[in-house]
């Protein structure tokens, strides 16, 4: 008898637990957003957190104190998103799986007309490098292809970004994404 209470005991606080996290995952107030606090550190409050399907105006306007702003993104192979947010004066970049999960964050560094940002292939030291870059570029009046600042790669299979070395990298101008495009 009272392996059956237990048992029943168990199952009705896994419900419980249950219910809540499903209400959490549907209730607006508790977003992608809603662990970010400014001078945190923000890529952590951010990966693992579900993306909601709300409009872009309805989160900005719930999330005033963070200056949230979403900046735009670009789709990536495999089903996956990289998504752009200008949160606490800066600007993260995230990369979405299929589910719209965060799976990282980059706090991704000041861009200009004189510093584009970049997202496509690049070379370096003349050969083609796998995969998807996204960068700061050098623009080079004139040049068809940029040297890099500072460059990550978007690695699709852990869907993390990646470091890289600029040294000898050269990126084609067309993959520029800034505004003002580079030019």
């Amino acid at each position: 008898m009272k392996v059956v209470t237990l048992l029943i005991l168990v199952l009705v606080s896994l419900a419980v637990v249950a219910g809540k996290s499903q209400s959490a995952a549907n209730n607006p107030a508790v977003d992608l957003f809603s662990r970010v606090q400014c001078g945190s550190d923000i890529p952590k409050a951010l990966i693992g957190r579900t993306m909601t399907k709300e409009s872009d105006a309805a989160v900005e306007a719930r999330h005033k104190a963070l200056g949230l702003k979403d900046l735009g993104g670009s789709e990536l192979m495999g089903g996956r998103f990289l998504s752009s947010w200008l949160i606490c004066g800066s600007e993260y970049v995230l990369i979405l799986d299929k589910k719209s999960i965060v799976r990282d964050a980059l706090q991704f560094p000041e861009h200009s007309k004189t510093s584009p940002e970049f997202i496509g292939s690049c070379q370096v030291n003349g050969k083609e490098q796998p995969g998807e870059i996204i960068a700061v570029l050098n623009n080079e009046v004139g040049a068809e292809n940029l040297s890099a600042k500072s460059a990550w790669k978007i690695d699709l299979t852990k869907t993390k970004f990646v470091k890289l070395a600029t040294a000898g990298m050269q990126c084609p101008r067309s993959g520029i994404i800034t505004a003002d495009g580079g030019n």
